[in-house]
């Protein structure tokens, strides 16, 4: 009888083992969340960062939140420099009282998406509030450009689990970046230019601003064009680079 006893307690051990063997790991990756890319179907909504894919191709994507100095010579630059796809997402504030701009971004066939109603952290409001917000945004913008946009940057980039579920109940795909350009606070057109072919990869979403604090952008984007080009890479606009077969997904805290 002892023997029986001896034996079922070594089990009960190997068993408590392998448990906290399991929970060290989960923890693990827990800790690691943040930096797990996911390349399959989503439990829950996730923000788009990337597209894995062989093709050499990029999506540049422009914010634009306020000003009226950058944002008409950028679209013109882009249609000099041959460039017929990217992504502009512009904050409905802005886009109601610059319709003029908005109208040659839609007529220079360059894609629109919501970047919000007032430039915020979502993340930080309520449920109802984010919802507001995102409403607002999509009635102005849909009233502007004659489309209904599909396509959501939040302000800021930030959002949460919370701010996601309310943008897919929306019918939103939140697009996030894999390079950001870091424009906003370059020091001159060349640190824009080095801070994105360094990083570049095949499938990339490139986050650009043609907003009035992207001071360095007009002098910045014919070298950076041209350099992706010799890189042999195409530009399409983020619809166009989801098409592709596997999306690059990071899900919220």
């Amino acid at each position: 009888m002892n023997m029986f006893y001896v034996f079922h307690a070594k089990k009960v051990k190997k068993v408590i083992i392998a448990a906290a063997a399991c929970f060290f790991a989960a923890g693990i990756i827990y800790a690691e969340a943040e930096n797990i890319t996911v390349f399959t179907t989503q439990s829950e909504p996730a923000a788009i960062y990337s597209v894995q894919t062989e093709k050499k191709v990029v999506a540049l994507t422009f914010d634009i939140s306020w000003g009226d100095v950058q944002p008409e010579p950028i679209v013109k630059l882009l249609q000099d420099k041959g460039v017929k796809k990217s992504t502009f997402f512009l904050s409905s504030p802005w886009a109601k009282t610059h319709p003029q701009i908005v109208d040659k971004i839609n007529k220079a066939g360059f894609e629109i998406g919501s970047h919000g109603h007032k430039h915020v952290n979502y993340s930080s409001l309520e449920e109802k509030d984010i919802r507001t917000q995102l409403q607002t945004a999509h009635g102005i913008l849909t009233e502007v450009t004659g489309k209904s946009p599909q396509l959501l940057r939040l302000p800021n980039g930030d959002f949460d689990k919370k701010v996601l579920r309310v943008a897919n109940d929306l019918g939103y795909k939140v697009i996030q970046w894999d390079t950001d350009s870091m424009d906003w606070k370059a020091a001159n057109a060349k640190d824009i230019v080095t801070q994105v072919t360094s990083k570049v990869h095949p499938g990339d979403i490139v986050l650009l601003h043609a907003s009035d604090s992207a001071k360095y952008n007009q002098e910045a984007l014919p070298q950076l064009i041209d350099e992706l080009r010799a890189q042999g890479y195409d530009f399409v606009s983020v619809s166009e680079l989801l098409e592709q077969s596997s999306v690059s997904f990071k899900q919220a805290e």
